[in-house]
């Protein structure tokens, strides 16, 4: 009910703000109307993965939320594991992020309130044009083993990200043992991982949204996309104020009631379609997970 009661509250908000415009997803062609009344708690801290950041979404969104609500948002730009950790010990009021099996034990936990679907896109494997591994138009299982089996230069996070995550589950699908001297450990988020890869011509697996924002700067070409093993799905996720009594809780609940409301989800909708030709993400606001794969 508080939910609900929180989403009623900012639709009534955004409901003055009109439609985004269709496009880059930089908001509505007026600029939103300010909230008519101060939230008692302004700041909320969101704590999310860097790719979100790294591609220019919060760039859009975090302006159109702030200014349709008069709430602050301290961001807070890490891996999706150092996230759910802040979340694990109240230091965070709400998550956005993209590793579902360890959301789901971050709920079982006790730690999260509402995990709300929000949007997907998917992973890529890029690489340098010449694709030394031979591993363009394999899946990403079979593209992997020939990587191994090439000893070609692999840059990995590291960092307990969701993409690290996944890296790591498909590695072990492909029966793979990661290896000094070809697999190389960044430690770093995704924007400067790639940058790393693109300089040493090096494989990686990334996010779609962060290197099509990247593409330009990069020696770095898609080898491998598509299919249910490179689905990237984000959930927002407001940490659990029953457990920890300095979370705002109205100010998480605000958020996320916003990121899936129809204008955050029209903008995500159609956030990167005039800089790239295509949508960075997908809206799923309201959908079933399952049902994406």
């Amino acid at each position: 009910m508080r939910l609900k009661s929180a989403l009623a509250v900012a639709l009534a908000l955004l409901s003055a703000c009109g439609a985004p415009r269709a496009g880059s997803g930089a908001g509505s062609d007026a600029t939103p109307p300010a909230s008519a009344s101060a939230p008692a708690r302004p700041d909320v801290l969101l704590a999310t993965t860097t790719s979100t950041q790294d591609s220019g979404l919060l760039d859009v969104v975090l302006p159109d939320f702030e200014r349709a609500t008069g709430y602050r948002v301290k961001t807070t730009a890490v891996g999706t594991g150092a996230a759910l950790a802040l979340g694990a010990k109240g230091d965070a009021d709400v998550l956005l992020v993209h590793a579902p099996s360890s959301e789901l034990a971050f709920m079982g936990q006790g730690n999260g309130d509402q995990r709300l679907l929000v949007m997907h896109n998917d992973f890529l494997l890029v690489g340098p044009a010449n694709d030394p591994a031979a591993a363009r138009g394999r899946s990403i299982v079979d593209a992997l083993k020939a990587i191994a089996a090439t000893r070609a230069l692999f840059i990995s996070r590291g960092d307990g990200s969701g993409t690290d995550l996944l890296e790591k589950a498909l590695l072990k699908k492909a029966a793979v043992t990661a290896a000094a001297g070809w697999y190389v450990e960044s430690g770093t988020g995704m924007g400067q991982s790639l940058t790393v890869a693109s300089e040493k011509r090096a494989y990686i697996i990334t996010d779609r949204a962060t290197y099509l924002a990247r593409r330009s700067s990069l020696a770095l070409e898609s080898i491998v996309e598509g299919g249910a093993d490179l689905l990237n799905v984000y959930h927002v996720i407001t940490v659990n104020a029953a457990k920890f009594s300095r979370v705002n809780r109205q100010g998480a609940d605000a958020f996320a009631s916003y990121l899936v409301s129809p204008r955050a989800q029209s903008i995500v909708a159609s956030f990167g379609k005039d800089t790239f030709g295509q949508a960075l993400f997908f809206a799923d606001a309201g959908q079933n997970e399952a049902d994406l794969r």
